[in-house]
């Protein structure tokens, strides 16, 4: 694929890191100036509701999870959106049988509990295998947006991925979790308005949604039926509903990402109302990646660029359709955001990670 970014994406793509950058700065010189721990780890625990629902959600939805689910519904269906089930069985289990345990401990790390429970050893054993994870998880999330960012640009991988860790550690390094948080929220703007420019696109391209379903339907892309037994088959409901609560569980019932969010609001009751509100929007920007997925199919439908040679792997999908459907769109401004964007959800999405190991090994 060649690279189709001009100045024009570029200065966009420059601006919208620099006001990441920038929100870092602000929490750093604002308010408590990030001198407390409580103000660094758990933003004083005066954040409101809805910026942690989002965050909630932006941490959850990675550059892996917005490439590869699009790519799953384009490859194999809408089977996977089932998996959204799991995420309503086990909201309510996460808000009410683990966050309390938290709160009740009033403390800065999950693994305390663990030390409380069982030890200083178990706790030490728990918190270096997850650095350990996390720095392998790092790797793989760094990689995804340096793949796309590579693919739409012609920047090389190590450059991206240097890049993108710069800019990332400043800013959450300096804010601490306020500037993380609201970053979230602007991040998560970016990745709806990525998702629905495929969306939107892909519909005037075809005449509407309707031709979209249908291609979907005739090729064997539209399906929600399979509740087989047999574990070799790709997704049925019950490893969706069994696998999406024990992922949906790890992550927002015991991370340390997660349950540090939850406990920068000001009590219980709002941070369970975080989870209830992170649902919908999670589940929204799920079914959007799915149905982005069919509305690429739709396009490629008889030319799978793929088998055609013109991408690598299939996580460059989404920047390929940016470039062959809004790279000569007569709205310069559609052009400029759809290539921003699509090399930007995935690093923004990533920019979480690099916060992460940080809190780990502050509390080890």
């Amino acid at each position: 694929m060649e690279p189709s970014f001009d100045g024009w994406d570029f200065a966009v793509l420059i601006v919208i890191l620099a006001i990441s950058a920038m929100i870092g700065i602000y929490y750093r010189y604002t308010g408590g100036k990030q001198k407390t721990i409580k103000e660094y780890l758990l933003a004083d625990q005066s954040m409101t509701t809805f910026p942690v629902a989002v965050s909630l959600m932006a941490s959850f939805m990675s550059s892996i999870t917005l490439l590869g689910v699009s790519s799953e519904s384009y490859q194999f269906g809408t089977m996977f959106c089932i998996i959204n089930l799991s995420y309503i069985i086990s909201t309510p289990i996460a808000a009410y049988l683990f966050l309390p345990v938290f709160y009740r401990m009033r403390t800065m790390s999950v693994y305390e509990y663990l030390e409380r429970r069982f030890g200083h050893s178990t706790r030490l054993a728990a918190s270096i295998a997850y650095s350990i994870q996390m720095i392998l998880y790092m790797g793989i999330v760094l990689y995804a947006p340096a793949l796309a960012l590579e693919a739409v640009t012609g920047v090389s991988k190590v450059t991206a991925i240097l890049v993108i860790g710069l800019i990332c550690t400043f800013y959450s390094t300096i804010g601490g979790l306020k500037a993380v948080l609201i970053t979230d929220v602007f991040q998560s703007i970016l990745m709806f308005a990525s998702i629905y420019s495929v969306i939107v696109v892909s519909a005037i391209k075809a005449g509407g949604l309707a031709p979209i379903w249908q291609v979907a339907e005739e090729r064997n892309r539209f399906y929600f039926t399979d509740f087989s037994l047999d574990p070799t088959v790709r997704h049925t409901w019950w490893s969706l509903i069994i696998g999406g609560m024990v992922t949906y569980m790890s992550l927002y019932g015991v991370n340390q990402v997660q349950v540090q969010r939850l406990l920068s609001v000001r009590n219980l009751e709002s941070a369970q109302l975080a989870l209830w509100w992170n649902l919908p929007i999670l589940s929204t920007l799920s079914f959007s990646t799915l149905f982005s997925g069919l509305a690429m199919f739709h396009y490629y439908r008889n030319c799978d660029p793929l088998l055609e040679g013109r991408i690598q792997s299939r996580d460059q999908l989404m920047p390929l359709f940016a470039v062959d459907t809004m790279g000569k769109h007569e709205n310069k401004f559609c052009r400029v955001s759809a290539n921003a964007c699509f090399s930007y959800i995935n690093f923004v999405s990533s920019s979480n990670s690099w916060l992460k190991c940080l809190l780990i090994f502050r509390k080890l």
